[in-house]
């Protein structure tokens, strides 16, 4: 069952947060379910879930009448960190802990009981020896469930130590996006949310015309052009956070620079990424105008995160519209 919460998590690009793992459980236990069937009518098609759709439907309340789900209110997610996670990782330490502990006091009482049989069968009483016996029997019997509870123990002491890593792995997978293996916007957000001093700057880039790639050479091809401008994108702005923020489109935030070296950097990236040659591998064939379009400014004090980035979005499109293969700054 967990390897089946983990990897609907994992499809659903859902952070492994306790209300996530419930909602998980919830789907997953019972398939046949009113809530199991509203997340395969939504998801049908290859559709994730949304953050506010796990919510909405986490909090469900489902109706007598079959395949009606009432939602409860939703609070607003916040874009700090998740303290329910934090206390998840607090629980699995405490547990481990105390398992810690009982392996120690069992282990001890099965020294002890040794010890006791021991002293039993050096009374020199002829009268009571039977019954010395017997308790020795007994006493040995104890010692063995002891140490099946050791071992059981043990065995759940580890069951805890890989169940932490696959919580650790499946934290980073959420925050991975898969075919390129760079931050995804959940994590781009992210750093968003906790940068500190600046400034910041925040770009947008789409690749220009990427339909007709996929379109004319199929997406296997599409996806292997996406990995490689990732590639050239991490190479050319070493040191600052570059994000697959979306289908086509990639984000990146550069800091400890003003916004004219922003700017050059960025032009430079995105002119490396036009200069590189995309070839077919069956045919060696080059595919043409491959390019990118972005949006570059500079995050202002006591902005929001999708103020931010709607600003950029929109020096994207201003490129795009005029005429595609540039990059747009706001001026300061």
């Amino acid at each position: 069952m967990v390897r089946a919460i983990l990897t609907f998590l994992e499809d659903q690009r859902l952070e492994p947060t306790p209300v996530n793992y419930t909602f998980a459980y919830r789907v997953m236990s019972d398939p046949a379910g009113h809530l199991a069937r509203e997340v395969a009518r939504r998801t049908d098609g290859g559709i994730r879930l949304s953050g506010g759709e796990v919510e909405e439907l986490g909090n469900a309340i489902e109706s007598a009448a079959p395949g009606r789900i009432v939602a409860a209110p939703v609070a607003p997610a916040s874009t700090g960190p998740d303290p329910r996670a934090a206390e998840t990782q607090r629980l699995v330490a405490g547990f481990e802990s105390t398992v810690a502990a009982m392996h120690d006091e069992t282990r001890d009482f099965g020294r002890d009981l040794a010890a006791s049989a021991d002293a039993l069968r050096a009374v020199p009483c002829i009268d009571v020896a039977a019954a010395i016996a017997d308790l020795a029997r007994i006493t040995a019997t104890m010692r063995a469930r002891v140490e099946i509870a050791e071992s059981r123990l043990a065995q759940a002491k580890h069951e805890a130590s890989g169940l932490r890593e696959e919580l650790a792995a499946a934290h980073q997978d959420a925050r991975r996006d898969p075919l390129t293996e760079l931050p995804n916007r959940r994590a781009f957000e992210a750093a968003l949310a906790d940068r500190a001093g600046g400034p910041f700057h925040v770009a947008l880039c789409d690749v220009d015309h990427f339909k007709s790639v996929n379109d004319q050479h199929g997406h296997p091809v599409g996806d292997r052009v996406l990995k490689a401008i990732a590639a050239t994108l991490t190479r050319e702005c070493a040191g600052q956070l570059v994000a697959r923020y979306g289908g086509e489109e990639f984000a990146v935030l550069l800091g400890g620079i003003d916004l004219a070296s922003a700017g050059a950097l960025l032009e430079r990236a995105r002119r490396a990424v036009g200069a590189r040659r995309y070839r077919l591998r069956e045919s060696d064939t080059v595919i043409e105008g491959i390019t990118l379009s972005a949006g570059l400014v500079t995050l202002r004090s006591g902005e929001t995160i999708t103020e931010g980035i709607a600003r950029a979005d929109r020096l994207l499109y201003a490129a795009k519209r005029g005429g595609r293969n540039q990059m747009v700054g706001e001026t300061r």
